[in-house]
């Protein structure tokens, strides 16, 4: 008999911490996607086709939060932005994590970038959250 590889994933068990509060209320297909801003690492050929090789050294990420209209995790978003645009003080860490896999990202400071749009029909609407941070992926 061959080794067969199982491996689960289950989405109960992705979780995320904007700060003390824990998101919640997901939307029930993508709900978390996180984006390396800038360019990583791009490259340059010159006329002769030597080439040269930029290394962005940001560490600004775009984390997208999609959760429900319904969501506690609205209200924690929108006071965090507000925080923000009044006083400066609407910053606050991000942690999410696979508990299954070996993913997790982490950032020291987060903020809230816009409110999100707010959509109104028969049923219920999801609210994604668009978050700037400064932090990093460890996979695996």
């Amino acid at each position: 008999m061959a080794n067969t590889r199982v491996t689960t994933y289950n989405s109960k068990k992705v979780t995320c911490s904007c700060g003390s509060h824990i998101v919640t209320g997901f939307a029930d297909d993508s709900f978390i996607t996180i984006e390396q801003s800038g360019d990583g690492v791009s490259v340059v050929s010159g006329a002769d086709g030597e080439l040269a090789r930029s290394i962005d050294p940001s560490e600004l990420f775009s984390i997208k939060i999609t959760v429900q209209q319904q969501s506690r995790s609205n209200a924690f978003f929108t006071k965090m932005y507000y925080a923000d645009k009044d006083c400066e003080k609407g910053t606050f860490s991000v942690n999410i994590k696979d508990l299954l896999g070996k993913d997790q990202f982490t950032a020291d400071v987060a903020w809230v970038t816009k409110l999100a749009n707010k959509t109104k029909g028969k049923a219920q609407n999801n609210m994604e959250w668009t978050l700037a941070a400064h932090g990093e992926i460890k996979e695996g």
